[in-house]
């Protein structure tokens, strides 16, 4: 049976975006890996698991999920749909803050409009947590984190305007994690993720 050319086209173009993903280079001291992506939201769907700093001291993390459905959402506004989940400790005095929420929302935009990536249909919420410690757990210092959960609709006229949008969620988590973005010109060494996101297409990120 003839597979239909449409739909040809459409798993080469999504396979094509998912090697800007691969070829993305990370900062030095960010560590990406492949995980586990849903199954049936859409069609076709990609993630990937970010951890800030070094792995005894772990700054921030964050995960990604792009989703495509050839057909459409119009909750979406768009074909494809990237799902965001940042979080990162912070200081007790900045959870107190009232202005958080509205500043930790500007993060993100400023963020994807830094790097000219072009979104439309933004939506999220912004949590902070503060824990205090009690009994046999009483030594533990007082914590706070901050949870940033977004999702956005990415303009992707070409596949390679995907990196402008990982560069933007790279700067959002390194701002929730309080570090500075790097110098202009200064290039970062990449952690490359163990697999390839084609071989992982090929072996079931289409979901029937």
């Amino acid at each position: 049976m003839a597979l239909d050319p449409h739909a040809i086209a459409v798993r080469e173009r999504f396979a094509r975006i998912l090697e800007c993903i691969d070829r993305f280079t990370w900062r030095h001291d960010l560590r990406c890996e492949e995980i586990g992506s849903p199954q049936r939201i859409a069609p076709y769907s990609y993630a990937i698991e970010v951890t800030l700093g070094p792995t005894n001291a772990e700054l921030g993390s964050g995960r990604l999920v792009l989703l495509h459905d050839p057909a459409g959402v119009d909750a979406w506004q768009g074909t494809h749909r990237l799902v965001s989940l940042v979080r990162a400790d912070t200081d007790l005095e900045m959870a107190t803050d009232p202005l958080l929420g509205e500043v930790g929302w500007s993060w993100f935009t400023d963020a994807l409009d830094d790097h000219d990536a072009g979104y439309t249909a933004p939506a999220g919420t912004v949590t902070v947590v503060s824990s205090r410690f009690f009994g046999d757990m009483n030594s533990e210092p007082d914590r706070a984190e901050v949870e940033i959960r977004t999702s956005w609709t990415p303009l992707v006229e070409e596949p390679g305007d995907i990196e402008r949008h990982l560069k933007g969620w790279q700067q959002l988590i390194c701002q929730v994690a309080g570090l500075p973005p790097l110098p202009e010109g200064i290039t970062p060494l990449g952690f490359r993720n163990g697999g390839s996101s084609l071989q992982q297409l090929n072996n079931g990120s289409r979901h029937d």
